[in-house]
């Protein structure tokens, strides 16, 4: 794509060079069952297009409820006979060490498979491999330092222990946004446990959750611990979800999925953990750090396209600075490199499919029936591939669906406010809680908005930092449970108390003599 800003779209394309070429031929998969790769028991195959490109970049076997059932009954038999619970935590841990070493030495290949698929840049898919892999290290962490508690003041003839023990077989949903991100939020932390795990991706980015079977294979999981299917959600999921012999469910994806996925699971009360979507503010006080303020507003709305549950689509800006601090974001905005995936400079890559491009552009045209304006952006690009211009929306007030809805996409809505106690209800004013931000010098604003927002992670004076040892899940219609830290590991276990009697026991009922 030419170094050029298009006067109609203001959009500024990416130059440079490709780091690689738009493969020829596609990436085959297979099923992955009981450490053995195979094909579908149907015969058939899914495969899957390039956003980017408009080439077929995957084929893979298309699992049928028949491999989906046998699968589960792989990782039952793995759990209550096999040897991965009864392995020590270091063991475990030895295990997801070699698997994070393993992925960091095929860094480039899962970040090009996940280019391909999912359209994002370089760049962002190449940090994402690194992220993941961080996570497996942290959860091998996590394998050796998991413990219940003991309880020795119940008085001199009786002691008391809460164990922790691996909840059994997890089925694993996971999105197409953050295909090997996500996966690695969830299946290190399960198997750390002592779990054992049928895994799921999106039909839309399959490869790099495929290619981790190969690297469990080679780091020694034992088979069975893990299996990988590549379907869809009413011939896999649905299965995975309803299993009389699947202890728990973890998904990730949208909150209408997330609530039909939870009533499946509760025909037979399993356990479930739910990352669901989130309409994240970040709330601009007069004295924040402008430029810092400005350059996160842009990253949160344009990292990974706003395909991002934490994406801060919506900011709320006090109506003091409201109209100066708009045009610092449209300028910065304006000069996102937008372009080619395979460009190091690229910044906004392709949107995952042509159904979700149309999605993003209806909140828009909404947005603008609603009564809000175009400030930048607004349309998709005439260009080869799937492209939403880097979108500004001004004017936006808090009963319009942009403004309330998760529009997964490059939008930015920009509301404002007059006080502190205004920004914080309508910061709230959402079914969603996931994340929120503030930026301001006056630590009593920053606190209160940590306080006081409804969200499972506040950021201060800083926006989507991320560590492996800070939970992070939320509120209300964004989901269940945590991921991550110390907490991600315990949402795959369950609690046994064991009492221990000492010496002679008193009778509960005696005849008198």
């Amino acid at each position: 794509m030419a170094n050029e800003t298009d006067s109609t779209s203001s959009v500024t394309w990416a130059q440079g060079p490709r780091v690689a070429e738009v493969p020829s031929e596609p990436f085959r998969g297979q099923l992955f069952i009981n450490g053995q790769w195979r094909e579908a028991s149907g015969g058939e195959r899914l495969t899957r297009t390039s956003p980017a490109y408009g080439v077929v970049v995957g084929d893979y076997a298309r699992a049928t409820a028949a491999d989906t059932e046998e699968a589960i009954g792989v990782a039952r038999v793995a759990f209550d006979q096999g040897e991965w619970p009864r392995m020590s935590g270091a063991q475990r841990a030895a295990v997801l060490n070699r698997v994070a070493d393993l992925v960091m030495a095929r860094q480039e290949e899962f970040a090009l498979l996940e280019l391909f698929e999912s359209g994002k840049p370089i760049s962002q898919a190449r940090d994402e491999i690194q992220w993941a892999a961080e996570l497996w290290r942290y959860a091998a962490v996590c394998a050796r330092g998991l413990h219940g508690d003991s309880y020795n003041t119940l008085g001199e003839d009786m002691l008391a222990l809460v164990l922790r023990e691996p909840i059994g077989v997890v089925s694993i949903i996971t999105p197409w946004n953050f295909p090997f991100l996500i996966v690695s939020q969830k299946l290190p932390f399960a198997l750390a446990a002592g779990c054992t795990a049928v895994v799921k991706p999106s039909e839309l980015t399959s490869g790099t959750t495929v290619l981790l079977g190969e690297v469990l294979k080679e780091a020694g999981l034992p088979d069975g611990a893990a299996n990988i299917l590549v379907g869809t959600g009413p011939e896999v999921g649905a299965v995975m979800c309803g299993h009389k012999d699947v202890d728990m469910v973890s998904f990730t994806g949208s909150t209408g999925v997330g609530k039909a996925l939870s009533a499946t699971a509760a025909q037979t009360l399993k356990k479930v953990s739910l990352e669901l979507g989130g309409k994240n503010p970040q709330i601009i006080f007069p004295d924040c750090d402008w430029d810092a303020a400005v350059d996160a507003v842009v990253f949160g709305t344009y990292f990974n396209a706003g395909e991002c549950c934490n994406s801060g689509s919506r900011i709320l800006v006090h109506e003091s600075i409201a109209a100066d601090f708009e045009q610092a974001v449209i300028e910065r905005a304006r000069k996102v490199p937008v372009g080619d995936p395979l460009c190091e400079q690229t910044k906004v890559g392709a949107i995952i499919s042509d159904g979700h491009l149309a999605t993003i552009q209806g909140y828009v045209q909404g947005a603008l029936d609603a009564g809000a304006r175009v400030s930048l952006g607004g349309q998709a690009l005439d260009v080869q591939g799937l492209y939403m211009a880097p979108t500004i929306l001004s004017g936006v007030s808090p009963e319009m669906a942009v403004a309330r809805e998760e529009v997964f996409g490059p939008v930015l809505s920009v509301l404002t406010f007059g006080d502190l106690e205004e920004a914080i209800s309508i910061a709230n004013d959402t079914l969603y809680g996931l994340s929120a931000g503030v930026w301001s010098a006056n630590i009593e604003n920053c606190l209160a908005i940590g306080r006081r927002v409804k969200a499972g992670t506040v950021w201060l004076n800083t926006w989507m930092s991320g560590y492996p040892e800070l939970p992070f899940g939320g509120y209300r219609e964004s989901g269940q449970g945590r991921e991550l830290g110390r907490f991600g590991i315990e949402e795959f276990t369950e609690l046994k108390t064991i009492q221990m009697h000492m010496g002679p026991r008193t009778g509960w009922w005696l005849p008198k003599g």
